[in-house]
């Protein structure tokens, strides 16, 4: 069995620390990303994305919505230019709706995306509950 001791000043230790810094520093990266972005009233459409930095391994999913887009992909199509311009590349992982009631502090996740599938509806409601966490969000499957 061959293994690598990184003791303070050899080679092993050197390059550690340098992939740690990278690490870190991509890290740092994501977190400028919010986790979630999505219009303060209405019912609209809305995506799941999975943001990384490129070349990188180190990766987030974000939410996005609004209801200026007709389509998810239109969505998308402003999502990725914004992230390559962070020096990130992302990926959809599906969509669906958002019916969000700010007077009731309510969101409801729920449908599909014809362009690109239905998203993990339980990992949005997540992103949503530490974005919005004074409210009673919910899920189906259901198509409306």
């Amino acid at each position: 069995m061959l293994s690598v001791v990184a003791r303070p000043g050899n080679k092993a230790s050197r390059v550690f620390g340098a992939l740690t810094k990278v690490t870190v520093a991509m890290a740092d990266a994501l977190d400028k990303v919010s986790d979630v972005e999505i219009d303060p009233e209405g019912t609209f459409k809305y995506i799941l994305v999975r943001v990384k930095v490129k070349d990188g391994d180190v990766n987030k999913d974000i939410v996005r919505g609004t209801q200026s887009a007709q389509y998810h992909n239109h969505i998308f199509e402003k999502v990725s230019p914004a992230m390559e311009a962070l020096g990130m590349e992302c990926k959809c992982l599906g969509g669906g709706k958002i019916e969000h009631n700010s007077r009731e502090k309510k969101i409801r996740v729920f449908g599909e995306s014809t362009a690109f599938g239905k998203a993990d509806h339980s990992a949005s409601v997540e992103k949503l509950k530490i974005a919005f966490s004074d409210y009673e969000i919910t899920w189906s499957d259901d198509k409306k």
